[in-house]
């Protein structure tokens, strides 16, 4: 059985990429068109990746003319993917999973999104007994390498470098109004983030009022009907949106007459979703300064210094998992080399 990873990441392509192959293909489309045995796919806001496993080797080209069927039209960049077979695979997923391959290097939020993805597979049939093996594993991992090093120390999620970029901007947030558009984990981490750097006037909307007033509650804020949202541009001072829309929530032309009544006061907005839930001309408005994903990459390069010496010994632990992991399967399945982006459109 050949187990193998393609993807693109933050590494080798940017949000507006990255967000194109966001849930635009299914797991059974990538079973049924693309021949795998067993699939994955795991979108997040820094990656979108395909696991699987076939009988017989499935080219990368083949698998991205699965994804051009899905989207319709042509792929495109198809030189920011990139492929892991067999034990190259097995690493990946491990440093995925514990963190080491993220954007903020050691955060923990890629762990509940990947066990999320897992449960998911698995409850639809899509993963099987190999990719079964291979996640349990994964875990295991990133669970050694928590408990037995400071990888994790000092770090800080998505959620916490978009706050540490409202403070680079305004100084103190104490006095600031925020509006959180989504209620998700990535929302969670960001209003206590904000809770702990002094901000009283926090506001979230969700379009579940629930989960809102849930979210709203842990830090004293208040929830806003999903309708009325908009109506808060008015006020606020900084709006850090990551929902899961797949079109843009925030346009200039929504936008455009809420900015009328702000006296001329600028709007810091900070969107951590993929896809993308304000559209890129925003940022070309008047009084309006706008932050993507990938602008956070810079303030989340400096927090890795700190936990630089920590990652030889993370990379021990998962070296060791990865041989055992090989072993147990019989290691003539899993051993492959990994493929770089440009080796792809000659694999292809």
């Amino acid at each position: 059985m050949n187990l193998f990873c393609v993807g693109l990441s933050h590494h080798t392509a940017n949000v507006e990429t990255r967000e194109r192959y966001a849930g635009v293909c299914s797991e059974r489309a990538l079973q049924s068109a693309g021949g795998c045995t067993e699939a994955l796919l795991l979108a997040t806001c820094n990656r979108v990746e395909l696991y699987g496993s076939a009988e017989q080797p499935i080219a990368t080209g083949e698998l991205l003319r699965v994804l051009q069927k899905c989207r319709a039209d042509e792929v495109e960049n198809t030189e920011a993917f990139y492929r892991y077979d067999g034990e190259a695979c097995a690493r990946h997923l491990f440093r995925v999973v514990a963190g080491l391959d993220s954007m903020v290097i050691g955060e923990t939020e890629i762990l509940g999104q990947v066990k999320k993805a897992y449960e998911g597979a698995r409850e639809s049939g899509s993963a099987g007994p190999l990719l079964h093996r291979v996640f349990q594993r994964a875990f295991r991992v990133a669970k050694q390498v928590r408990s037995t090093t400071d990888i994790t120390r000092g770090a800080v999620s998505v959620g916490s470098v978009a706050v540490e970029l409202a403070v680079k901007i305004f100084g103190d947030l104490r006095e600031r109004k925020v509006l959180i558009l989504g209620a998700g984990e990535t929302s969670e981490r960001t209003v206590r983030a904000l809770n702990s750097r002094g901000v009283t006037d926090i506001r979230v909307s969700n379009r579940s009022r629930e989960r809102a007033e849930k979210l709203a509650t842990l830090v004293q804020g208040r929830a806003v009907s999903f309708d009325q949202w908009t109506a808060q541009c008015g006020e606020i001072d900084i709006l850090i949106s990551s929902t899961s829309a797949d079109e843009p929530l925030l346009t200039p032309a929504l936008l455009e007459p809420m900015l009328r009544v702000r006296a001329d006061r600028p709007l810091f907005i900070i969107d951590i979703a993929v896809p993308r839930d304000v559209a890129p001309e925003v940022n070309d408005m008047e009084g309006v300064y706008l932050y993507d994903i990938d602008s956070l990459q810079a303030i989340a390069e400096q927090s890795l210094a700190m936990r630089r010496q920590q990652l030889a010994a993370a990379e021990k632990i998962i070296a060791e998992h990865v041989e055992d992991f090989s072993a147990r399967l019989g290691g003539a399945d899993t051993r492959a080399a990994s493929l770089s982006p440009r080796a792809l459109a000659s694999e292809s």
